[in-house]
């Protein structure tokens, strides 16, 4: 046995053996071998970590060089999380509870070069001057959430269904999302309404395709949710009757709403405080029932987005009171009995509702509103919303909330209040 083998074998039996030891010590010619021996094994392992390291370099950038979409969405797996600790935190706050705030990168998008803008909420297109309304984006108390990247977001709704049902302001909410979305796509000519039709509220069905990423964003008009239809013969119309509710039925195009994969819903505006609106809990119990019977929980996220509120000078719905900053109060606007039976309804529905709690943090946006600037200037409105604008946060915490890993993040946070 050598004295190198000797010394090792010595020292793992646990036992000082001086001989062994000095010998190892006595002899030059020893030591230089003992220290040549060394040498040579560190530089074998040393060239043996280098060749493994080679060879995942060669693989990785291979991969990236062969397969550089793959990668692409491999290095955005957070999505449009920019930064993942608000991803944990958005799970943990209430992102409705905050204020707004001025920051720079906004607007997202020119409603001038999105062609899916209606011409009546293009307020700057429209002759308004001032533009400090586009700067403001809503800050929750206790979280961030997360900067809009739009490519990531491209990325995460390819091949999906994504289905706005509700009034004027959801169709809003709905051109909102195509015009943020649209700026992120390089052809233009690749995003276009499915049937070749303008914007406009008189049809019932609009549908934008990206065919790049092969997914759809629709829109379907249907301001009370349920069925809408007319007195029977036998009964006499009473004056300024043109329809009735039929409170115990959706309305008959939701056949045309499931198999979706993000379902948003909103109502509101339609219902007369004087006459229907002691009917709401009625029509959302039918919502409620068909919710539960028709949607797919494993594939289908819905969201119902509460009342959004007005901001008119007077009760007789023709003085607009637009201001140039929010305003720094609610004055009342934030409470909603209409909220209260969103979240009543709810709390009881066996699948998953994101419910988007807007009233609050839209009271305080009076500088928000179309006003003088659609296109009937003679007109003016202070319950629709310029675009870019408000609507566009609404839908940056929708993605925020569909793209989280909390499959509803806030849906026990809304009822508990």
């Amino acid at each position: 046995m050598s004295v190198l083998n000797r010394s090792i074998s010595l020292n793992r039996n646990g036992s000082f053996n001086r001989r062994g030891f000095s010998v190892g010590l006595a002899s030059p010619k020893v030591a230089n071998h003992v220290r040549f021996g060394w040498v040579s094994l560190r530089i074998q392992v040393l060239v043996i970590i280098a060749s493994v390291i080679s060879f995942f370099v060669a693989i990785g950038c291979g991969y990236i060089y062969v397969l550089p979409s793959v990668s692409h969405a491999l290095l955005n797996a957070q999505g449009l999380l920019s930064d993942h600790n608000d991803n944990e935190l958005l799970t943990s706050c209430d992102v409705f509870d905050g204020s707004w705030v001025q920051v720079q990168g906004y607007p997202l998008y020119n409603a001038t070069e999105c062609p899916f803008v209606e011409k009546g909420f293009n307020c700057l297109g429209n002759g308004r001057v001032d533009t400090d309304y586009l700067s403001w984006r809503w800050k929750p108390k206790g979280c961030n959430i997360p900067t809009f990247d739009v490519r990531s977001v491209l990325e995460m709704l390819r091949s999906k269904r994504v289905v706005f049902v509700g009034d004027s302001m959801s169709r809003t909410q709905w051109e909102s999302m195509i015009c943020m979305l649209m700026a992120g796509v390089e052809d233009k000519s690749g995003v276009y309404e499915v049937n070749q039709n303008n914007i406009t509220k008189r049809i019932r069905f609009l549908g934008v395709r990206f065919s790049a990423f092969n997914f759809t964003i629709e829109f379907f008009r249907s301001v009370f949710l349920v069925q809408q239809g007319n007195l029977p013969r036998y009964m006499q119309r009473p004056r300024r009757v043109k329809s009735t509710l039929m409170l115990d039925k959706l309305d008959d195009i939701s056949d045309q709403w499931v198999n979706s994969d993000v379902l948003i819903f909103n109502t509101g505006h339609w219902w007369v405080p004087s006459k229907l609106f002691d009917m709401i809990p009625i029509a959302f119990e039918t919502w409620a029932s068909w919710v539960e019977r028709e949607i797919d929980r494993n594939r289908t996220r819905i969201f119902f987005r509460t009342y959004e509120p007005s901001h008119w000078s007077d009760q007789t719905f023709r003085q607009c009171n637009v201001t140039k900053y929010p305003a720094p109060e609610t004055e009342g606007r934030d409470q909603s009995l209409f909220l209260d039976t969103v979240l009543e309804v709810v709390k009881n529905v066996r699948v998953p509702i994101n419910v988007l709690r807007v009233t609050s943090m839209s009271s305080f946006r009076s500088d928000g509103h179309v006003g003088n600037w659609s296109d009937n200037p003679s007109i003016q409105d202070c319950s629709h919303w310029c675009l870019p604008g408000v609507p566009d946060m609404w839908n940056e915490i929708v993605l925020s909330q569909l793209f989280s890993n909390n499959e509803t993040p806030y849906r026990q946070m809304e009822i508990a209040e």
